[in-house]
């Protein structure tokens, strides 16, 4: 594991490399399986409300963007966005990317791709019923400016994650909180996998040894859950 070598220390607070060692038994257990994933983790909240959260919005627009040779990684391509990525969207739309994304055995569904967050975010419940709460690192930290408000996280924990064979070992926060998401992807994830992402062609860009790999966001799911929140924002305001 990267950690062991001493590669990812950097990215864990002061509380969590003191606690870091006691988690290693634990964290034995669960191998890392670049193959199917065994389970699918859609939702894992009890409540009908999705909380309105507010997360960076990209405007629209056409991006191309070139990426230059990556030494002994990648050929040099050209990662663009042309009108056909958009066939098959309903337009015009405002929806934020949200991807599903393989963690450990698991594909993990309504993942939020966004640009705007300085962390990567996993809810607790996620890791309950992938049974992978022993495997939490114990830390306190006030993380400020999420779902409109400052809360104190659980933990963190170091999960590897897997985007079309990239694999990347990824510092999460977790907290347990409503929001519409199972997971938020953020700038550090982001630059880790020299993504290209378009909000408004729903895709997530990026290089890799056999070339650009994409992977396309959920917009049906995006809607449903914008609906959601328009549908409990105004119920709020009803009954004031």
């Amino acid at each position: 594991m990267l950690l062991k070598n001493g590669h990812l220390r950097e990215f864990l607070s002061d509380c969590a490399k003191n606690n870091y060692g006691r988690s290693q038994d634990n964290a034995e257990q669960s191998k890392t399986a670049i193959g199917s994933p065994w389970m699918t983790i859609n939702m894992i909240f009890e409540r009908n409300k999705v909380n309105g959260v507010t997360f960076s919005a990209a405007k629209k627009r056409k991006i191309s963007v070139t990426h230059g040779k990556r030494i002994g990684e990648a050929t040099e391509d050209d990662i663009t966005f042309t009108k056909e990525d958009a066939d098959g969207l309903l337009l015009p739309h405002n929806n934020a990317l949200v991807i599903s994304i393989n963690i450990l055995d698991f594909k993990i569904k309504r993942v939020l791709v966004d640009p705007g967050s300085t962390t990567n975010i996993i809810q607790w419940g996620v890791l309950k019923q992938a049974k992978l709460t022993a495997n939490i690192i114990p830390v306190t930290k006030l993380l400020a400016g999420f779902n409109l408000t400052s809360i104190i996280i659980r933990g963190e924990n170091l999960l590897p994650t897997h985007a079309e064979g990239v694999a990347k070992t990824t510092l999460f926060e977790v907290v347990d909180s409503d929001m519409g998401y199972n997971v938020i992807l953020g700038r550090t994830w982001i630059h880790e996998m020299k993504d290209v992402t378009s909000t408004y062609h729903q895709l997530l860009k990026f290089l890799t040894p056999k070339g650009v790999k994409q992977i396309r966001g959920g917009q049906p799911t995006t809607r449903k859950m914008n609906a959601v929140t328009i549908s409990t924002s105004k119920g709020k305001e009803t009954s004031k």
